[in-house]
């Protein structure tokens, strides 16, 4: 169902044909693509084919794209192949080609543009934010891209497991401890004027301290911190995720994994020692000592030998430690035995889905991947930058609940879930996104989500006119092909071409792991429906629904329910509810 793959098939195959008596034979035809014209008035398909494969032929481009184009031009369903520039070539497609393919976009129903399976076996992971706190709307954005690559992923044939790594080990979950055992005493009738520096300060922590209080009434007050910080610390941790799981609930999303930083450092590190051990008997772990840092030495720069990763080897600008002076395992070794595990559970491809500040981690995590699996698995890095929030042009201010940010909860109850998905979505994850409250909520064109989801509202809404005007609705994935045929308006048609557009969109955003692309793809899809729609206030004889004309109410009313279909899929794979009426 996917014209553009379809249709590079036949061009290789005219290529194919126009040199078979070749005596340079036929070159590499990878690079022959087929894509929609940049001007939809140049026809409905443009294949590069001569201009690629002009020089290894020793051929001029126009010259070579004048054969392709006459064999082209015979194909039954090309109206017509002209050549274009220095030699591109637009195809136009005939008319009983964009009906059939209506035809098969009914019959395929919300399985349109799903891709065959890959048997490729891919682990996104997403938000992993450290477990001290409510999530912010930084965080808000992570968990919408994340979430959205993995359905469009799925869909488009791999099999996904989502991920959430819990930063469970660090010195963060013990401030988070001793911030919680001030809320504890707190609980118990202390009073507490000012948070001391270091902790944290949100209000957040007094349902951690008042359950504490319950739990152990003063017992912990006796305790040395040895003692108490580890009882504080797991539960502080076990009321922090929960909020976090809740939190990602309010945007629908459920991850099916995860996996705690401090399983790696069980066992006295097992898990970190079996993958440095692995690595180390593959010739990329050695002692040495790194070069000193360009610039100015830090006072206490130290020329030391340490246990290091070769990771040079395999792409870094410099070789990693995995083992400090002291013989403790770096955040690095953590990061390596973690991508070490995911390997080990069968995972080909690794997604890490991080905030812009992590730019750094790109080319290392690259690297662990190639030294982990031998060049077997690929870890790919999506940034996602920051996110201003505004009211009325208006900065926003911060929440008192969190103590120092905007959380992802207050951003989600004030304008609703599908709002923020789709506009996480309506930039490129690694552009700078300002978020509007007034803005994002407001019913007019310059709303993206309400104008999507209007479009999804609005073909329901043809239906039920349908209906009210005394028509019994076909199965329109049955509709005889005569009655479809009706359907000739240049606008009817171009309704159709955006549609076939879908299939080759979703297999381009799920590859480049950018869903803002879909995002995109169904604000242009709702706008070339609703101009259609309006065209029909103007010219009676295009509308929508015209109960003295049945069937040709019916084709029509066939190309409503392909374009419904398409919405109601594509806002399902970011997340989004598909409204049957909006008020």
């Amino acid at each position: 169902m996917n014209i553009f793959a379809d249709f590079e098939s036949r061009v290789k195959a005219a290529v194919e044909a126009v040199l078979s008596d070749s005596e340079n034979g036929v070159p590499d035809l990878a690079r022959v693509t087929v894509e929609p014209p940049r001007d939809a008035a140049h026809g409905d398909l443009a294949t590069n084919a001569a201009m690629v494969l002009a020089k290894p032929l020793g051929l001029k481009p126009r010259d070579l794209a004048t054969r392709i184009a006459a064999h082209l031009a015979r194909d039954p369903d090309v109206e017509t192949a002209e050549i274009a520039g220095p030699g591109f070539i637009n195809l136009k497609l005939r008319q009983p080609f964009w009906i059939a393919h209506l035809a098969g976009i009914l019959a395929a129903g919300g399985d349109f543009g799903r891709a065959p399976a890959t048997g490729r076996r891919v682990n996104v992971e997403y938000v992993s934010a450290n477990p001290t706190g409510p999530m912010h709307v930084g965080h808000c954005r992570g968990a919408v891209v994340g979430d959205a690559v993995a359905s469009l992923m799925a869909f488009g044939g791999d099999e996904v497991t989502t991920e959430y790594y819990i930063n469970d080990a660090g010195e963060q979950v013990n401030v988070l401890a001793r911030s919680a055992l001030l809320r504890y005493r707190e609980a118990l009738g202390e009073t507490i004027d000012e948070i001391p520096a270091g902790l944290y300060p949100g209000e957040y922590l007094k349902p951690v301290g008042e359950k504490l209080a319950s739990e152990f009434g003063d017992r912990l007050l006796a305790m040395d911190e040895a003692e108490w910080l580890p009882l504080v610390r797991e539960r502080a941790i076990d009321a922090m995720m929960a909020m976090i799981r809740a939190d990602l609930k309010l945007l629908g999303i459920e991850q099916d994994v995860f996996f705690s930083e401090r399983t790696l450092h069980d066992d006295n590190g097992g898990k970190i020692a079996a993958a440095i051990a692995d690595l180390r008997e593959r010739g990329f772990v050695y002692q040495g000592s790194l070069p000193p840092p360009k610039g100015q030495l830090p006072e206490d720069w130290e020329d030391r030998e340490q246990t290091l990763l070769r990771s040079t080897e395999v792409g870094d600008d410099q070789d990693r430690p995995l083992v400090k002076s002291d013989g403790r395992y770096t955040y690095f070794a953590a990061d390596v035995a973690y991508f070490h595990d995911k390997f080990e559970r069968g995972f080909q491809e690794m997604v890490y889905v991080l905030g812009a500040d992590h730019g750094g981690y790109v080319k290392r995590l690259e690297a662990v991947a190639r030294a982990v699996s031998g060049g077997t698995a690929t870890a790919d890095v999506l940034l996602c930058q920051l996110v201003k929030l505004y009211r009325n042009g208006e900065p926003v201010t911060m929440s008192k609940r969190s103590g120092n940010f905007v959380t992802l909860a207050d951003v989600v109850e004030e304008v609703g879930r599908d709002p923020v998905r789709f506009m996480m979505l309506f930039r490129k994850s690694d552009a700078p996104l300002d978020f509007d409250f007034q803005k994002v909520t407001e019913q007019s064109k310059d709303n993206p989500v309400f104008y999507v989801q209007y479009a999804h509202a609005r073909s329901a809404a043809i239906f039920r006119q349908a209906v009210e005007a005394g028509l019994t609705l076909p199965d329109f994935a049955s509709l005889d092909r005569e009655t479809l045929n009706l359907l000739n308006d240049e606008g009817e048609i171009g309704l159709i071409r955006k549609l076939a557009e879908f299939p080759r969109l979703i297999k381009s955003a799920a590859d480049a792991k950018e869903p803002h692309r879909l995002a995109f793809y169904l604000y242009d899809l709702a706008s070339s429906f609703h101009a259609q729609y309006n065209r029909g206030k103007d010219l009676p004889e295009l509308r929508f629904v015209n109960a003295d004309e049945a069937k040709i109410t019916f084709a029509r009313l066939a190309l409503v329910k392909a374009v419904a279909l398409v919405l109601a899929t594509g806002l399902g794979l970011i997340g989004v509810d598909a409204p049957e009426e909006m008020r």
